[in-house]
């Protein structure tokens, strides 16, 4: 079974810095890309950056130049470093992953940009 435990968000001003950590366990590190999405009240689902095993990344243009997604395999650990943050990244970040043809999301952490 597939568990995702994101941590490390909080209330920031705006032009700080947060970096989110999603802690994946379950026989799961093996696949292929994990990826971080946010959600801000009353708004879709929207994915921000992805990152495949062997560390090849992509962002939304949104995040491009801003943001960082990295993994540490030895410690099942992906990060989300967020540089320059602006009222509009306020959100809840989750982390997912697709094992099996399944989607396995984390349970979310909140953060708050201040303008």
């Amino acid at each position: 079974q597939v568990q995702l435990v994101e941590s490390g968000g909080g209330l920031v001003q705006a032009g700080g810095s947060l970096r989110l950590s999603c802690v994946v366990s379950g026989s799961t590190f093996r696949t292929p890309a994990v990826a971080w999405y946010r959600q801000a009240p009353e708004k879709q689902r929207e994915w921000v950056a992805t990152i495949n095993r062997s560390g090849a990344t992509n962002y939304a243009n949104f995040v491009k130049g801003r943001f960082t997604i990295a993994r540490d395999n030895a410690e099942y650990t992906v990060y989300l470093q967020m540089n320059s943050l602006k009222p509009e990244d306020a959100a809840v970040y989750y982390c997912s992953t697709i094992l099996n043809s399944t989607n396995y999301w984390g349970q979310g952490t909140q953060v708050t940009v201040s303008s």
